[in-house]
């Protein structure tokens, strides 16, 4: 494990009635390699008490609004680095420690990671800036980069994988309220980088998340959206206040709606209505005019409550698929030994792999010998066992050892 090295920091985590995915967040939080990390646990009454016996600082929200949350989790936070990450994300144990270290240069104000899709492996989001408009484009990144705004649009800090130098959040006054859901992060990227133009944002690969798609506020099961109004009120507030247009939000919006449809996800029906939920809040936003920069209000925060590191050691752990309940067993002693592990359960068909925090502590991973499991990869990869057990340890052993 590489312990040495990065500021101290606060994980502030943001939950709201999702008490199993912020259980598994929190257990993979518990293997975090930092040295120097606190918590901080923004939650509806009923999932603040989550996992007890973590030492963590705690407060309660029940507003359906992220960014009074996230303000509230960064009144708390003693860090000098502030981290936030989604409660249905599972952090990579070298998650935390990654993303801390660029601000060592104190150009960096800003940094993010490399995000994964709910199979585990499979990117949703890499690197990308963020125009005037609030609209995200990809950049081409392969290892960590400083960088600064390009023709207006700085890097997209994606939420659920972002990093903030603690004392410049607090000078442009903190998350708004206005952004109630969607591009919250995104508004602080455009006042940072007005505020700051010659400070830059970090793009760490290595920092890595899985974020899965959990209902919420604007989306049911699948990641099909029932309400587009905040979506549409918050584009119309980010646009008026940077200098940016929706009209491109529209098309998107549709276009999305359509592949549902086409999935069979999404009763043809109801896509009208749904692009009228879109209209209402873009309207609403323009009946409210652009909202105020914000302003931090907020007392000091109070003293930092250490959070305990993983200890090193990582053990990696394959075999075949029907002795998975052996090597569980191995898998939850070696976890008792406080290690880090990988289980990797091969079956000799071309399934495609998945990765997950299993409820005993332990990283898991399931697919067949010839099945794809990176980006990029066919459907069909000809390799005997011993190659692909080394393929896949070779991929994790950068942010597991």
């Amino acid at each position: 494990m590489h312990r040495q090295g990065g500021a101290s920091a606060t994980v502030i985590v943001v939950s709201r009635h999702r008490p199993r995915e912020l259980e598994r967040c929190l257990s993979a939080l518990t293997r975090q390699t930092h040295p120097h990390l606190e918590v901080v646990l923004v939650a509806d009454p009923a999932s603040l008490q989550t996992l007890p016996d973590l030492p963590l600082k705690r407060v309660s929200c029940d507003v359906p609004n992220i960014s009074i949350a996230r303000n509230l989790g960064l009144a708390l936070a003693a860090g000098e680095v502030v981290l936030f990450i989604d409660d249905d994300a599972l952090a990579e144990p070298g998650w935390a420690l990654a993303l801390t270290r660029p601000f060592a240069d104190p150009r960096v104000m800003a940094a993010t990671g490399f995000t994964r899709g709910p199979d585990g492996l499979a990117w949703q989001v890499r690197a990308e800036r963020i125009t005037p408009s609030g609209q995200s484009y990809e950049i081409e990144v392969s290892e960590a980069q400083f960088l600064g705004p390009e023709e207006g649009a700085p890097v997209s800090t994606v939420g659920t994988n972002c990093a903030f130098r603690r004392s410049t959040l607090l000078e442009i006054g903190g998350f708004d309220p206005a952004f109630a859901y969607h591009l919250d992060e995104s508004d602080v990227n455009l006042r940072l980088a007005e505020r700051f133009p010659v400070r830059l944002t970090a793009v760490i690969p290595e920092a890595e998340v899985i974020h899965g798609l959990a209902p919420g506020v604007s989306r049911a099961v699948v990641g099909v959206p029932h309400d587009l109004s905040a979506i549409g009120r918050s584009t119309a507030f980010f646009a008026a206040r940077h200098g940016g247009d929706v009209d491109w939000l529209r098309q998107a919006q549709r276009q999305r709606l359509l592949r549902h449809m086409v999935a069979g996800r999404l009763d043809p029906l109801r896509v009208g209505s749904l692009l009228a939920t879109l209209e209402s809040g873009i309207a609403e936003a323009a009946a409210a005019g652009v909202p105020p920069d914000p302003v931090w209000t907020h007392p000091a925060p109070p003293a930092f409550q250490p959070f305990p590191a993983s200890p090193p050691g990582a053990e990696f752990i394959w075999g075949w698929h029907w002795n998975a309940r052996k090597l569980r067993a191995r898998a939850a002693d070696a976890v008792a030994e406080g290690k880090l592990v990988t289980l990797l359960l091969l079956t000799p068909t071309f399934l495609p792999h998945r990765l997950t925090l299993r409820d005993g502590g332990w990283w898991e991973q399931y697919g067949g010998v010839w099945g794809a499991s990176r980006p990029g990869d066919s459907h069909m990869i000809l390799m005997t066992r011993s190659a692909r057990i080394a393929r896949e340890w070779g991929f994790f052993a950068a942010v597991r050892r």
